[in-house]
């Protein structure tokens, strides 16, 4: 279960119990904190604490007194200006900590981003316990035949059947031996620290996860993209949805400039000047290799 009862417990505690504050406090996220949105068949994210909102942007680029908008079209315009141009430090006085419980191959990948402060649920200490992700059919894929590091075709009837028994058997009997091999009756038992390592990477660990929203969008960038593995993207995904609400305009231009955007070479941005002149432009004359090309032609023809 993504959630214990006493995990929610904690958390109705603390909605229940509000507190007045005089900082600026974000009514969209205010509605995402401390509840926890399931991911994959055992898996959360769940906003523990923020710092800024829209406004904290603004004020940091004008160095201003106070909140210092002018009104929210200015705020927001502001806002755009900002990301069109890459000036990304008035984006860092935003902060929010995640919690987010996910599988241990997913949050190898999710450490690659190393521009946060993370606290990771400890093995050496604490027994992990019997939950790990077991993907659900549709998504079982073969291995793409055009892509190294993505899927092919969806695994359908005996075949997945016979990888989702696999996934289960030996998830269950690593987990069986790693409590036989910190059991101490009749025996001494081995260090947790040393029985952790025979766990496959599909259990589930928990960290707290503190990131500034610059970093964080270029987190989500990469991995709410649809080329990104779907195991990851699932908690990017939940996540746009809780600085959607937190951040409206920030998150607003960066749908627009980042995630629906696309970044054109000096190659690119003369092939598209010659084209709008009426010029025929083939990958020969473009001055591009053909993994430009496909990319350009990619882009523009989408």
């Amino acid at each position: 279960m993504p959630l214990t009862p006493e995990q929610q417990a904690e958390i109705d505690a603390l909605r229940a119990a509000p507190r007045q504050t005089l900082r600026a406090v974000s009514e969209g996220m205010e509605a995402h904190l401390y509840k926890a949105a399931p991911v994959l068949d055992h898996g959360f994210v769940r906003v523990v604490d923020y710092m800024g909102d829209d406004a904290a942007i603004c004020q940091a680029a004008r160095v201003s007194y106070g909140r210092g908008t002018k009104s929210v079209s200015n705020d927001a315009g502001l806002i755009r200006y900002l990301m069109r141009h890459w000036h990304s430090t008035p984006f860092e006085m935003c902060e929010v900590k995640f919690h987010v419980k996910l599988p241990v191959f997913v949050a190898r990948q999710w450490i690659r981003h190393r521009t946060a402060n993370v606290n990771e649920y400890s093995a050496r200490y604490s027994i992990l316990d019997r939950e790990f992700y077991i993907p659900r059919a549709q998504d079982l894929a073969a291995q793409s035949t055009t892509n190294n590091q993505g899927r092919g075709e969806v695994l359908t009837g005996d075949e997945a059947e016979r990888v989702l028994h696999i996934l289960k058997d030996d998830a269950g009997r690593a987990y069986d031996h790693y409590e036989e091999m910190i059991g101490q009756e009749g025996q001494q038992g081995l260090a947790r620290e040393l029985a952790r390592m025979n766990l496959p990477a599909n259990i589930y660990t928990q960290w707290y996860w503190k990131v500034d929203l610059h970093n964080l969008f270029h987190f989500l960038r990469l991995r709410a993209d649809a080329h990104a593995q779907y195991e990851i993207r699932v908690y990017a995904d939940a996540i746009c949805e809780m600085v959607k609400d937190w951040v409206p305009a920030a998150y607003g231009a960066f749908e627009d400039y980042r995630m629906g955007g696309a970044t054109l070479s000096a190659s690119a941005l003369d092939c598209i000047r010659r084209m709008l002149k009426g010029e025929e432009v083939t990958q020969e004359s473009s001055g591009m290799s053909k993994g430009e090309w496909r990319e350009f032609m990619g882009v523009i023809n989408e």
